[in-house]
């Protein structure tokens, strides 16, 4: 589903125009990345949370030439799916 799409989902499901319900989605997004920039959580029971990692730095290789490199180390968003949504999925 692209974000088009979810806005029409949106839009039908909430009765909303389609303005509206594109402002809600961009700003529900811009609120959970503002959270995860500040190193917060953004948990929504029953769907999932989304949270930031700090992956270590390892080695890698260029599949090009074989030449082996340094990925520095990052911080990394992560979502882990809530109860609800495995079970939704099934």
């Amino acid at each position: 589903m692209t974000k088009a799409e979810l806005i029409d989902k949106i839009s039908s499901g909430a009765k909303l125009s389609k303005a509206d319900a594109q402002k809600a989605l961009d700003s529900t997004l811009n609120s959970i990345k503002r959270a995860l920039k500040k190193g917060q959580k953004a948990a929504l029971v029953g769907f999932g949370t989304f949270s930031v990692v700090k992956r270590k730095a390892r080695k890698g290789r260029n599949p090009r030439t074989g030449e082996e490199l340094k990925i520095p180390a990052a911080k990394v968003p992560k979502f882990t799916a809530g109860k609800a949504l495995k079970e939704a999925v099934k």
